[in-house]
């Protein structure tokens, strides 16, 4: 099911009503009405879209909360200053959500609403949810691109999400459903840690040629070599999509996630990697999963999780800046 998103969650400072200087998101933000009479957009346009979902983390025996993720953070995005230049576009296609504990419907839902979102040539940025949003976004990509073109999934992530399936699809299976069901698809995660995956998990990522770098060896006097290894990923494929789950944070600045650790990546190297996935010309969609407002410390984690989702959106849209005449 598809919702809109009500005037009252974009709503924010205003600085001045008429200088685009001084605006802000909510002062930017357009609503759009998916199964509206087609418009394709300029190739400077994100399109927002939202995933209000947590079966995947209940089925997973997760901490429950993040399907109020999207408005939450969409709330925290209205009073970011807006610093793209004047051709670019932002749109708000509103939300998917999961009904009656339909997991896999709603996924395929989203996928649909990401795949329209890229007939109308916008660049979607997917508000999770639980991480199963993941799913519902691969399933958009795979659909644009068509099964033939090789896809990168890069994942920022403390866990790999790779257990089995046969039971049933959770927030820790996807990746594995990717990789046994599309030989087509590469993955490589960033944030790993070594705790906080059995053997098992590891055993299984390098069956499946699964890469990944632990949390422990992402400081930032080592960006450079990780950003050598990531462009070197991405020159290989033919698209790429990126997804982040916050848990990959360190709880002292991300306590409001589902599966919160006391070890963690530092904000600033979250936004590096960001930056440069993101501003890859391979680099289609972003995702941001695994925000939890329910369990959140005076919204610290849902600001958190707003500031990253516009350093995506910033990232995608520098690509275009020539275009724009800046």
């Amino acid at each position: 099911m598809r919702n809109h998103v009500g005037a009252d969650v974009w709503i924010g400072r205003t600085d001045h009503a008429e200088r685009r200087s001084s605006f802000r998101y909510h002062q930017i933000v357009e609503p759009m009405e998916l199964h509206a009479p087609r418009e394709t957009f300029s190739t400077n346009t994100c399109a927002i879209i939202g995933f209000e979902c947590e079966e995947g983390v209940r089925r997973n025996q997760g901490r429950l909360g993040a399907a109020n993720a999207p408005n939450a953070l969409r709330q925290a995005l209205a009073s970011i200053p807006w610093r793209a230049a004047e051709s670019h576009r932002l749109i708000d296609a509103g939300n998917v959500t999961c009904s009656n504990d339909k997991l896999e419907e709603a996924q395929e839902a989203l996928g649909s609403a990401i795949s329209e979102l890229f007939s109308k040539s916008t660049t979607p940025i997917i508000l999770g949810g639980g991480h199963e949003t993941l799913y519902g976004h691969y399933l958009g990509v795979r659909n644009h691109i068509g099964p033939d073109a090789s896809l990168g999934i890069i994942n920022i992530d403390a866990h790999f999400d790779l257990r089995p399936y046969n039971t049933q699809p959770s927030s820790g299976t996807m990746f594995r459903q990717i990789l046994e069901q599309d030989s087509n698809s590469r993955y490589f995660v960033l944030g790993i840690q070594r705790f906080g995956n059995t053997q098992e998990l590891f055993d299984t990522a390098d069956k499946l040629g699964a890469r990944y770098i632990l949390e422990e060896e992402m400081r930032t006097e080592q960006m450079d070599d990780i950003t050598f290894s990531l462009n070197a990923f991405m020159e290989q494929q033919d698209y790429v999509m990126l997804t982040l789950c916050t848990d990959v944070i360190n709880a002292a600045f991300a306590p409001g996630v589902s599966a919160s650790s006391p070890f963690g990546l530092t904000p600033m190297v979250v936004r590096d990697l960001i930056r440069t996935v993101a501003a890859h010309k391979k680099t289609l969609s972003f995702d941001i999963c695994e925000v939890n407002p329910t369990l959140d410390e005076n919204g610290r984690t849902i600001k958190l999780g707003a500031y990253l989702t516009n350093e995506a959106i910033m990232a995608f849209m520098g690509r275009n800046m020539d275009d724009a005449g800046t």
